[in-house]
């Protein structure tokens, strides 16, 4: 995979968790001129997944969730997603100096292999082979 970010291509994108994404996105969409991009509807009128789009630009959002000790993002309220060329290379550098790995490099049911690490000060980050763009 060629590295996007080196052409300009966005490659960092916020992550929002709602109680009631639903209507966060209409919120959303109406208030602030974001377009869907893409929803994967979840159980009971949630979101399991959606990407809004302004611009160039990209987010991220979904419902909240129970908690489950194998994926933070079930409740956490707000993230960064990072695509990355070499994920492997990244996990294994982001290991050795000791970032808090919340949820270790591994496939996902949607095709990305991916990663999720507490920065410095407790923020959630998650890295992967994801890339939205490629579906746009």
């Amino acid at each position: 995979m060629a590295d996007k970010a080196k052409i300009g291509v966005p490659n960092v994108f916020p992550c929002l968790r709602y109680d009631d994404a639903p209507k966060a996105i209409e919120w959303l969409n109406e208030t602030f001129g974001f377009e869907k991009q893409f929803v994967v509807p979840g159980e009971n009128n949630t979101v399991a997944h959606a990407q809004l789009r302004l611009g160039p630009g990209m987010i991220m959002t979904g419902s909240g969730g129970k908690p489950d000790s194998t994926n933070p993002w079930a409740t956490e309220r707000f993230g960064i997603y990072v695509v990355v060329p070499d994920i492997e290379a990244h996990y294994a550098r982001a290991k050795a100096v000791g970032a808090k790995i919340e949820r270790p490099l591994a496939e996902t049911e949607y095709g990305s292999r991916e990663y999720s690490a507490r920065d410095c000060e407790g923020n959630l980050w998650s890295f992967g082979t994801y890339d939205p763009y490629a579906e746009a």
